[in-house]
């Protein structure tokens, strides 16, 4: 009896410890999608905004939740180097940038074994998202399940051209936000972009609401959560894993 007792308290702590990771259907699993454009047409170089994927994906970890990274193009994903200017982050997030080094192509992604998904900004992304097939195909596959779908500064350029069902786009009747045409304007790339992305997003319907130049703000509607700028990666990971959590 003397050794029963300590192995039912030990298989009992050993069941409490792995209790979370079952809960709700188990470990949560997050997909980022990252841009695969290097160069704007002037040459310049371009590509992801680094602290749109890093402080998200820590956050992602943090919270317990499975992530993996995808591109169009698959393989190394590139880095807008003015995303890299702050030394001391970038030290930091050393160890994430390594996550970009072999992204799974998205013709590989199957959308059916990720409870949310995610677009991190970068001006890249308005030159690969808006007119990638594959990834308007998957954000439907998502909208059409009920699973977030999340966005933040350009990462909502994926959600242009994205049509439900009925034709209708996606962000028709949504409250959304995104890089601003202000914000566009005031670093002087609205002449660079192919469609500022505020305005192409009102177009297509979406109740856009503008922020504070450069400060945090997320909006969320329903299962859409949508971020304005590198500020405001924090809050918009924040919004997502309070939804994962309360699914």
């Amino acid at each position: 009896m003397r050794l029963k007792i300590p192995f039912l308290f030990l298989m009992m702590a050993l069941l409490t410890s792995v209790a979370p990771a079952f809960a709700g259907g188990g470990v949560k699993k997050v997909l980022m999608v990252v841009t695969s454009s290097a160069q704007l047409p002037d040459g310049k170089p371009t590509g992801l905004w680094l602290e749109e994927f890093a402080v998200p994906f820590l956050m992602f970890k943090e919270a317990g939740y499975r992530v993996t990274v995808a591109s169009p193009a698959g393989g190394k994903a590139p880095v807008d180097p003015r995303s890299l200017e702050d030394k001391k982050k970038v030290q930091r997030w050393s160890r994430v940038a390594a996550e970009l080094d072999e992204t799974m192509p998205l013709a590989e992604v199957v959308a059916e074994r990720y409870d949310a998904v995610f677009l991190p900004g970068g001006h890249g992304t308005m030159f690969d998202f808006p007119g990638d097939a594959t990834l308007k195909a998957l954000l439907n596959k998502f909208a059409a399940s009920d699973k977030v779908i999340a966005a933040v500064c350009h990462g909502p350029a994926g959600l242009v051209g994205v049509k439900k069902a009925d034709g209708t786009p996606l962000v028709a009747g949504k409250t959304i936000t995104a890089f601003t045409d202000a914000e566009e304007k005031a670093i002087q790339l609205d002449k660079v972009v192919p469609f500022l992305l505020e305005s192409r997003l009102r177009e297509e319907g979406a109740k856009f609401v503008v922020g504070q130049k450069w400060a945090a703000h997320t909006q969320v509607d329903g299962l859409l959560v949508t971020g304005q700028n590198p500020a405001s990666s924090a809050g918009t990971a924040e919004a997502v894993i309070r939804m994962l959590k309360s699914r």
